[in-house]
């Protein structure tokens, strides 16, 4: 009865409670899929901060393509691959301290046993700049090998020699750097000398002990002469891998830049009392030694021209030939000391079509020829074999902020 009293009144005030409801609530669009409410928290950045992000770059490293693989001439398939994707962060917090982390989005994520962290991070360091002709570096960083190979983005190379392909080019340590004058600088870092264990690298091989300080001492100069058209990477490391035994590696880059034209040629050897490159010993079975084997020699030449027909068009060619040799005579059966010479050839037609972006577009051809020595034939079952790929992609630092 008291409801059909109201019911006048509620039929007219209800909508006005409704329309006054909206009214006080914002208005919300679609919802969006897999966004979690931020209302209620502040911004990591506060606003009088943001100022800050000026000096910071964020960078998508990339080189993607579509690659025609080819096994001894026949072709075996097509796939769209990202062979290279490197996300970088990089930046001055101050005028004197800088940052860099670069993690790989292509590679393993399992944490190292060494370094607890893993092979997917390439840089986690922190730069200090104490004067204008002296730094210091500390973390995960650039091993200072030298050469050009090594040198360029990892996104600009199609396929590295042996010796960098199989290296831990990115270790734990700290260096300092000394400019001495505009046309040299001079590097030294010491840094782990692996970032596995050396069970895991090596094995059990005979009648070795594990160092209990494996480290690595790099020493690098970078020169120029000639207004710049002439240009050093030049670097000795020395490693201890384990107790009285070395690596002693040794790389020379030069390089010559002329406007549209220039030619860079590395010479890399890397003399190892164990096998740290591991190609020999993965040649070798394991049922004639399971382990990593000692006294192993490499020695690269690797060379690369370029030819900037315009502004758009590149013209790229590189070549190397990478040696694997073992000098230690505990096999009876062996009769020299080469084991493989591979060599490389990619010639390459770059074009860009931005002038304000560095993205290039190419098309190349990597091939490569793996040949084996009689003695690796006959004792270890080896046999000579080719590679190849045809590619056409993209190549771009790309610059998010």
């Amino acid at each position: 009865m008291f409801y059909m009293k109201i019911r006048p009144l509620l039929i007219c005030v209800l909508p006005l409670i409704a329309i006054s409801c909206f009214l006080s609530f914002p208005v919300f669009a679609q919802q969006e899929k897999q966004v979690s409410d931020t209302t209620g928290y502040s911004a990591i950045i506060p606003i009088n901060k943001q100022n800050l992000l000026k000096n910071i770059d964020v960078i998508a490293n990339m080189q993607y393509n579509l690659r025609n693989d080819f096994q001894d001439g026949k072709f075996v398939d097509s796939r769209f691959r990202m062979e290279q994707f490197r996300f970088e962060i990089k930046g001055n917090v101050t005028d004197k301290v800088y940052f860099r982390l670069r993690q790989r989005y292509t590679s393993q994520i399992e944490p190292q046993s060494v370094d607890k962290l893993t092979r997917a991070t390439d840089l986690a360091m922190v730069r200090i700049d104490v004067s204008p002709k002296v730094s210091l570096s500390v973390g995960k960083m650039c091993a200072d090998w030298g050469g050009y190979e090594f040198d360029y983005n990892p996104i600009d190379i199609y396929e590295y020699s042996d010796i960098i392909e199989q290296a831990d080019n990115f270790l734990s340590g700290a260096g300092v750097s000394y400019r001495p004058n505009t046309g040299n600088e001079l590097n030294f870092q010491v840094l782990n000398s692996r970032t596995q264990t050396f069970e895991e690298l090596y094995g059990n091989p005979p009648g070795k002990t594990e160092s209990k300080v494996p480290l690595a001492i790099v020493g690098n100069w970078r020169g120029s002469l000639f207004d710049h058209k002439i240009n050093t990477i030049w670097s000795y490391s020395i490693f201890t891998e384990a107790k009285s035994t070395f690596m002693n590696y040794i790389a020379l880059g030069n390089q010559l830049k002329l406007k549209k034209f220039s030619f860079e040629y590395d010479f890399k050897l890397s003399n190892e009392g164990l096998d740290r490159t591991g190609i020999v010993s993965s040649t070798i079975p394991d049922s004639l030694y399971p382990y990593a084997v000692e006294k192993t020699l490499y020695t690269s030449h690797w060379l690369k021209t370029d030819f900037r027909v315009s502004k758009k068009v590149n013209l790229a060619f590189v070549g190397m030939v990478d040696f694997a040799r073992w000098k230690d005579n505990i096999d009876a059966e062996k009769h020299g000391d080469d084991v493989r010479t591979a060599w490389g050839f990619i010639p390459s037609v770059e074009y860009y079509p931005f002038n304000e972006l560095n993205l290039k577009f190419f098309v190349n051809y990597v091939g490569r020829i793996y040949n084996y020595s009689d003695y690796s034939k006959q004792r270890f079952g080896a046999s000579d074999y080719t590679t190849g790929r045809f590619c056409i992609g993209f190549i771009s630092p790309l610059l998010i902020l």
